[in-house]
């Protein structure tokens, strides 16, 4: 971003710039003054009272780790205090404890996940939640994946694999002999295993890839009838060489992450069957939901939790009534295609013909889907209504239809540590927002190594662009319950020490110094969870997966390389949300009432070889829908279309019937190669809702809201790990608006202040205008009736200026310098204004500064903390490491200056605040009053309102990680990791300005 003394551009308020696409260069648009008294209490039952102070059922939440039942009520009771009064919406309560190396000191017999003493502590939280107007939501087990400890991994309701094994047979040749025995053992916990088919096929190297063995299909056998006693003898034909493959079934015995949890172990349980769901409902039942707990769950409200679906087995994945299910489902039997799905360690281990295992494949994981949506998803959402719950879960591990999960659960959770782009979130948005649900969750802030070194910074940098996607809750990783047994200051911490190093980020809460600022951060993100939880949503394209997986960061062909750096939004859809209510057409929009999806694009399934598939009944629905109005962009060769899966001559006959008529509608365009493809929606006349005058990094979301269009907007990056780093951008932006007379507003996510913007240009229903924001920074823009969200209403905006910035001032159109002079203003009404500005001081860069700092130290024990003051005067800013004193110090520090500004200082004059670089948070203080909270992305604050004329008193206060003093308090840990930078390094400087009216 251009600094105040920059020739090409000037300088707004929180770092937002916007000027109007006819404005000269280096022109701007600042937020304006804020909103006065009256207006604000006229406000409080608006949607700019609603964003200034939004309620706490959207505010973000936090992971809440418990070592099992280990846990003092008194003390949880303290800790839902904490979680409350740093401004957030409540706690995830999770047995959670990888640091603990012997789980012994746990005595999971007595104070195990679901014995009485962790119900107790349940009871505690739910009350004292009930007390301060949070919520409490409930793992579903310990750990994950979900288990419990009345089974073993034999018992039907266990998770099951199928194993195999496999002997080599000459042409000719007779194997006689046990039959073969899995390639991998069984895990020791498992007593049972048998075979449930033997089969012999003929070795086809020309079906043999890189890691499979070819096969021919034709050539399958089943042998299963010829064992006896666990023998078989069989000869093999004379045309080739033939293996025997065995298929045993058994339990997988995988317990939950860092156990054990209880006593008996809790084995987890089969995600497919309807025993392995009653097994987790029946133990609830039995030992968690009490009488107290159930009557704390009518009062307090809660959610059922459940983690991602990682399954791990060593082989494939399986559930005992898979074969029957799937001849009910498929029309046939799997069994003679099983050794095309059989799996090693997560490994293919045979094919047949290449089509031929595709289209196998896809209807065995098809299947698996069905009944883990079925059996799983759908049976615990309508359990936990049953007793009073709703049903939150990551519906991704297993290779499912996380969309239609999505779309079943009351709330789809993704996660950034293991979502590889954008699109993984927009695929788990597309399933929530066809069923016409509100919020999507995500755990957010887990980084490996982050341990006491993560910055809240960071922290947002990660979620910007989330919530570009989708995302509109945060569920923060996380909060750390005080203490465990033989744990180290500052007290346990659920992932540190990982496997004797530094581990996941991070444990929150008064013991990390950045506590002192949280509420800020609270604050932004319940600001961002209103604006992006109201109305509904906006979204203009809808890409079609025949293949619903999350979790694969696998995009959309243009949309995800070149839509959205133009402005396109999209999301991900499935064949069954096509069976939701929602999925209807109207206004030529697919799901009118929500997400409002302007057209469809379909190309081939990217799971499968890019093959132009679709099901019949989808292509049905397609054609029903462009009849209705909606535009469809297909992308490919669909003149030989087939079913996905095993299909049909005849059902290939019929899709392809139905494609041709699909293809020859007028509000469907057929295109061949992905550059065509932006062409086609043009001559559909789909444009996006958002456009930018170039390529850029800027994510947008859409929201309408009670006649208001919301965009939210994010200077962010498509994934972690993309290179290179996102820049700062500074261009026009045109917004779509629904009501004619809308004009714009900026709505501030760290204050709550909400602005109308003075300068833009308007064309029909677009309103354009410059945004210039820093890395991973943040802005709201509203478009909605004049004088709806606040001041100026009725009032002239400006189209141009020469001016620094132009804004509304106490209703007034203001221009706004850094230097004295004459500046002309283009108004809307095309007249042109000239403006005087008075003398502006030059910026001042604060020469002396004192430094007193809170040094947390470990204390008598592993929750105490002592605190040593150091006091120091700075001449020049530096990192805490460079100053002796302050090397190995974590804490807060706070700088202080003196600046002295000229008589007369009059209210036309102002200065914002610069303070350059900060590690990690800061606040505030002019001249004994507080200023509202800081932009801790871009740290540059208007202090006009509290400046005077003569000696001004600056007070920047800074809290950093733990990171510094853990380095050398417990280096066996943390003595590997590098000093950060702390504390306020700048260059801080006080830039003023002053304005004049324009009309």
């Amino acid at each position: 971003m251009k600094t105040p003394s920059s020739p090409a551009g000037g300088f707004s308020r929180r770092g937002f710039l916007l000027t109007a696409g006819t404005a000269a260069a280096g022109t701007a648009l600042a937020w304006g003054s804020p909103l006065g008294e009256t207006d604000a209490r006229a406000a409080v039952s608006t949607t700019a009272g609603r964003f200034a102070r939004p309620d706490v059922s959207v505010a973000p939440k936090f992971r809440w780790w418990w070592p099992d039942g280990n846990v003092d009520p008194a003390e949880i009771r303290r800790e839902v205090d904490q979680i409350a009064d740093a401004g957030f919406a409540g706690a995830e309560i999770a047995a959670v404890h990888h640091s603990i190396s012997d789980k012994s000191v746990l005595d999971p017999a007595g104070h195990g996940w679901g014995t009485p003493a962790w119900v107790d502590a349940v009871e505690a939280a739910l009350d004292q939640a009930h007390r301060r107007g949070v919520t409490i939501d409930l793992t579903i087990g310990p750990s994950w994946p979900a288990a419990v400890p009345t089974i073993t991994p034999d018992d039907t309701a266990a998770v099951k694999e199928l194993a195999y094994g496999s002997v080599t047979v000459a042409a000719g040749a007779t194997y006689t002999g046990p039959v073969p025995a899995p390639v991998v053992a069984a895990a020791s916990a498992v007593k049972v295993q048998q075979p449930i088919l033997v089969q012999a096929a003929r070795i086809d190297p020309a079906n043999s890839t890189r890691k499979e063995t070819g096969l021919d299909l034709s050539s399958v056998q089943d042998l299963t009838s010829k064992v006896r006693d666990g023998q078989i003898s069989w000869t093999a034909p004379s045309d080739g060489s033939w293996v025997i493959i065995s298929h045993w079934e058994r339990g997988s015995a995988q317990t939950p992450e860092s156990g054990p949890h209880t006593s008996p172990a809790a084995y987890v349980v089969d995600h497919f069957s309807a025993a392995g769901t009653k097994a987790v409902t029946g133990f609830w039942e039995s030992h968690i939901l009490t009488p107290d707990v159930r009557r704390l769950i009518a009062k307090a409200g809660a959610t059922l939790f459940e983690d991602s679906i990682e399954i791990e087995t060593k082989a494939l994945m399986w559930t005992p009534d898979l074969p029957a299910e799937f001849a009910r489902r498929k029309g046939y039997s799997v069994l003679p295609y099983l050794p095309a799905i059989t799996q090693n360690n997560g490994n293919q281990v045979f094919a047949y013909e290449a089509a031929a295992t595709r289209r196998i494949r896809y209807d065995f994981w098809d299947v698996v889907s069905q009944l883990f949506n079925e059996n799983h998803i759908t049976a615990l959402r309508k359990w936990a209504h049953s007793v009073g719950l709703e049903m939150r879960c990551q519906p991704y591990g297993a290779p499912t239809d996380a969309i239609a999960s999505a779309a079943i659960l009351d709330v789809p959770e993704g996660e950034s540590i293991g979502f590889h782009n954008l699109d993984d979130w927009r695929s788990l948005a597309g399933g929530r927002d066809m069923a016409g649900r509100t919020v999507l969750s995500g755990e957010m802030g887990a980084y490996t190594g982050g341990a006491y070194n993560t910055t809240w910074k960071k922290f947002l940098l990660t979620a910007g662009g989330a919530y570009a996607a989708g995302l509109n809750r945060s569920v923060i990783h996380g909060f750390s319950y005080a203490s465990a047994p033989g744990v180290k200051w500052p007290g346990f911490a659920a992932f540190t020490p990982y496997g004797g190093n530094i581990g996941y980020a991070e444990s929150w809460g008064p013991r990390q110094p950045t506590w002192r600022h949280v509420q800020d951060i609270s604050g932004y993100l319940s600001r961002l969870h209103q604006v992006l939880q109201s109305g509904t949503p906006r979204i203009d394209v809808a890409i079609f997966r025949q293949t619903g997986y999350s979790k694969t960061g696998i995009g959309a062909s243009w949309f995800t390389a070149s839509g959205i750096p133009l402005g396109w939004t999209h999301q991900f859809i499935s064949a069954p949300l096509l069976d939701l209510p929602n999925a209807k057409v109207r206004g030529g929009r697919l799901a009118p009432d929500g997400p409002a999806y302007k057209a469809v694009f379909v190309e081939g399934d990217h799971f499968y070889n890019m093959d132009c598939t679709l099901q019949v009944g989808v292509a049905e629905k397609l054609l029903k829908f462009t009849r209705a109005g909606l535009p469809i962009v297909l992308l490919g060769d669909w003149s030989a279309a087939t079913v996905p899966g095993r299909g049909s001559d005849a059902e290939n006959a019929r899709l392809r019937s139905v494609l041709a008529d699909l293809v020859a509608q007028p509000k469907v365009k057929v295109v061949a190669a992905t550059t065509d493809v932006p062409a086609a929606l043009a001559a559909l006349g789909v444009t996006p809702d958002v456009t930018y005058a170039q390529s850029s990094t800027l994510l947008n979301f859409h929201r309408y809201d009670d006649g208001a269009d919301y965009y939210y907007l994010c200077n962010g990056k498509h994934a972690e790990t993309v290179k290179p780093p996102v820049a700062a951008i500074d261009h026009l932006v045109s917004f779509g608006r629904t009501r004619a007379n809308a004009v714009p507003y900026l709505l501030d996510p760290w204050t709550g202040e909400v602005r109308r913007i003075a300068l833009y240009t308007e064309d029909g229903d677009k309103v354009t205008a410059r945004v210039t924001l820093q890395p991973g920074e943040v802005m709201i823009v509203a478009l909605a009736s004049p004088g709806s969200l606040g001041d100026a209403a009725g009032r002239t905006h400006a189209t141009s200026t020469e001016a620094a910035e132009v804004l509304f001032a106490d209703g007034r159109l203001t221009a706004r310098a850094t230097a004295a002079g004459t500046y002309a203003t283009t108004l809307a009404t095309g007249r042109t204004v000239r403006t005087e500005i008075p003398d502006v001081p030059a910026p001042i860069t604060p020469e002396n500064w004192r430094l007193e700092v809170e040094d947390l130290r470990p204390g008598a024990s592993a929750t105490e903390t002592e605190t040593v003051v150091h006091r120091l005067t700075l001449g020049t800013l530096q990192p805490w490491p460079d100053i002796p004193e302050l090397a190995d110090v974590s804490g807060i520090g706070r700088y202080t200056t003196t600046v002295d500004l000229p008589r007369p200082w009059t209210s036309a004059h102002g200065a914002y605040l610069e303070l350059g670089q900060v590690f990690d948070t800061c606040r505030v203080t002019v001249n004994g009053k507080r200023v509202p909270a800081v932009d801790q992305i871009n740290p540059v604050v208007d202090v006009g309102p509290y400046l005077r004329g003569g000696a001004n008193t600056i007070t920047i206060e800074v809290a950093t990680t733990l990171n510094n003093r853990l380095r050398v308090s417990d280096p066996a840990v943390y003595g590997a990791a590098s000093r950060q930078a702390y504390g306020l390094v700048g260059p801080v400087r006080l830039v003023p300005y002053a304005q004049a009216v324009i009309a």
